[in-house]
């Protein structure tokens, strides 16, 4: 169990996002820092309450946090040594958040912006088209657009709405040259720590 205060949690979040976040982010041309921060800035922008705002600086944290060298798999193009991301980074950030105590709703929407992803290509066409080439490549590992009952499962979701924002701006964040006019992850700290404080009341 995590025994870490709120405010050392937020502080170890931060500190990770800004040590690790460094790398180029997957196929585009800004770090994987700035697309979280830029995602989170659309969050907040549009009103989006705090928890949505949260999970959408936290969206892509399985992909940062250090792995275990054996727990390591990465999806690779099968005709070349492209990398296009760790396999279930969702799920990886979902469960590593929740050991931290934030709460569900936080979980299940960073756990859901691949699902958005499978959603959203299997109702309209043009969102494929819109999808960077990298996100278009890596769909292929994600199990491609939802069909059937997987989709309906998504449809009746009481968060979908909001799975389906995280994951516009999750395609939005991949602006070059707007590092000045995107607040740092630090602008987020009390947020967060307000965020786990009201969850261990």
């Amino acid at each position: 169990m995590n025994t870490q205060s709120p405010s050392e949690k937020a502080e170890s979040l931060i500190t990770a996002l800004e040590k690790y976040g460094q790398g180029d982010y997957i196929g585009e041309s800004i770090s994987q820092l700035e697309h979280c921060l830029q995602a989170a800035n659309q969050a907040n922008q549009s009103g989006a309450r705090n928890e949505l705002v949260i999970a959408a600086l936290l969206h892509d944290i399985g992909q940062i946090i250090p792995l275990e060298s054996t727990k390591e798999v990465r999806m690779n193009l099968r005709d070349g040594t492209e990398n296009v991301g760790r396999v279930g980074h969702e799920a990886i950030g979902a469960a590593y958040l929740r050991s931290l105590g934030f709460s569900e709703t936080v979980c299940q929407l960073v756990n859901s912006h691949v699902a958005a992803k499978r959603y959203l290509t299997a109702i309209n066409d043009a969102y494929y088209a819109s999808l960077s080439s990298a996100s278009q490549r890596s769909l292929a590992f994600q199990g491609g657009p939802f069909q059937g009952s997987e989709l309906q499962m998504f449809e009746m979701d009481p968060l979908r709405d909001e799975m389906v924002a995280l994951r516009l701006w999750d395609d939005g964040a991949k602006l070059v040259g707007v590092e000045e006019s995107t607040p740092r992850a630090g602008f987020y700290r009390n947020m967060i720590v307000d965020h786990l404080e009201r969850r261990t009341d």
